[in-house]
């Protein structure tokens, strides 16, 4: 619930048309989105120990078809609707004000006991310590890496190609649809394995050939062919890096603490991503090494991803 007002209360924020709420809205948005990110594996865990795969895949298939959404719509919204971006901004607190609703029927369906509400020992330092952890992090940092960087340059590199800007927005929410079954059947895949190493190579691979193609050129095809390799990769990474938090935790306590290091750490790497793309553009002033840049960061994402799929535990 905390998590979700505080999301709100950013959208709103950051609507407003000035450097200082643009930045404050969006640094709550990204304290919203944190709580809600880490705390899902672990509500998951808990109460779906035996179909946490399953669960993993509705969750994370869902922000995928409704982040593929807002990037469809939200210039149409903006020109289309004459709304502005600040309208097309705030039209996305809806979604939030809807969760909010559903959580406040859970919570009375469901009001907390004061027997079941146990202070979690933080046994950090195990974590910390733990080489597989630390694999998992990475994972999750650089994967995520990759995703920031595609939804924020993906349409300027489409634009500097000759695609308009409109089009360009709906390649973007074509590039997450497409992700749409690999981040359903992804999780599922891996519940049932006992390791992933396998699923990790193959999105690695498709991650790679995809943004390869994006570098060889403006062909239309290629270009097409490329987002949705690029599509799979994201749409599928991102459910294992979360499937991992439940996979490799014994139980819902030792979740929480995987899940708040891995994505605390592995959120820091990724917001590094969008800024070094665009230095790199900003020096350069052609796409090339900043694409190529990606390239090497999808050859690091998958031997990360494949030592976090090896049988064995946190």
């Amino acid at each position: 619930m905390l998590g979700l007002i505080v999301l709100l209360v950013g959208i709103c924020i950051r609507s407003i048309s000035m450097t200082l709420f643009i930045f404050f809205g969006t640094l709550l948005v990204g304290v919203g989105i944190a709580i809600g990110n880490v705390l899902l594996p672990v509500v998951v865990k808990e109460k779906f120990p035996q179909k946490f795969g399953l669960m993993t895949s509705v969750y994370s298939t869902s922000m995928g078809l409704f982040a593929s959404l807002a990037s469809g719509i939200s210039i149409p919204l903006a020109n289309d609707l004459k709304l502005g971006w600040e309208g097309a901004l705030i039209v996305w607190g809806v979604p939030a004000i809807i969760a909010i609703l559903v959580w406040i029927l859970l919570l009375r369906l469901n009001p907390a006991k004061g027997n079941a509400v146990k202070s979690v020992s933080i046994s950090a330092n195990r974590i910390w310590r733990s080489p597989l952890a630390w694999k998992i992090a990475l994972f999750m940092g650089f994967q995520s890496s990759l995703f920031y960087i595609t939804m924020s340059w993906l349409p300027e590199i489409l634009y500097n190609y000759g695609i308009s800007r409109g089009t360009a927005g709906w390649l973007l929410s074509f590039t997450q649809i497409v992700g749409v079954p690999a981040s359903f059947l992804v999780p599922i895949l891996a519940g049932r394995l006992r390791s992933q190493v396998w699923i990790a190579f193959a999105l690695g691979m498709c991650s790679i050939v995809g943004y390869g193609g994006l570098w060889m050129g403006s062909s239309y095809p290629i270009m097409i062919i490329s987002i949705i390799l690029i599509g799979i990769a994201l749409g599928g990474n991102f459910p294992l890096a979360l499937s991992y938090i439940g996979i490799r935790a014994r139980n819902g306590n030792q979740a929480a603490e995987l899940s708040g290091m891995a994505q605390s750490t592995g959120y820091i790497l990724a917001a590094i991503g969008p800024i070094l793309i665009g230095y790199l553009y900003d020096m350069t002033q052609v796409w090339t090494i900043p694409i190529i840049t990606l390239i090497v960061i999808s050859g690091v994402v998958m031997p990360f991803g494949m030592l976090s799929g090896r049988d064995e535990y946190v």
